[in-house]
């Protein structure tokens, strides 16, 4: 009798579902719904940019969405109002509503604490 040489598929499975869980636990994709380019929204937008470039540094998708532009991508996401912020990953799906001028609060969605460190 010959040893078998085939490997166990679902053992690959699995690990390869374990290092993309991981991958995703690390980054951010955020979808940032705003209503034209009004001074407010072209704020909401620079304020969402810095907090992914200084406490996210690299591990973040920003899309920044019209909903005059895509009306669709609105209707798909149940977008009432804007500023709205959602963040897609890592799950689960949280939104955030309104002018996000308070950065503490947005900390608080990314678990991250008070110097931009992840709460694990």
């Amino acid at each position: 009798m010959k040893p078998s040489t085939k490997k166990n598929p679902v053992r690959v499975k699995r690990v390869t579902k374990k290092i993309s869980a991981t991958r995703l636990k690390d980054s951010y994709v955020l979808r940032l719904f705003v209503a034209g380019a009004t001074d407010r929204s072209h704020l909401v937008v620079l304020r969402v940019r810095k907090l992914c470039e200084t406490t996210l540094k690299g591990r973040v998708k920003l899309q920044v969405i019209d909903i005059y532009q895509q009306p669709r991508l609105a209707h798909g996401h149940q977008i009432v109002a804007t500023p709205t912020l959602i963040i897609q990953l890592p799950l689960p799906v949280r939104r955030f509503i309104g002018n996000l001028a308070n950065i503490t609060d947005l900390f608080s969605l990314f678990d991250l604490g008070e110097k931009g460190r992840i709460i694990l």
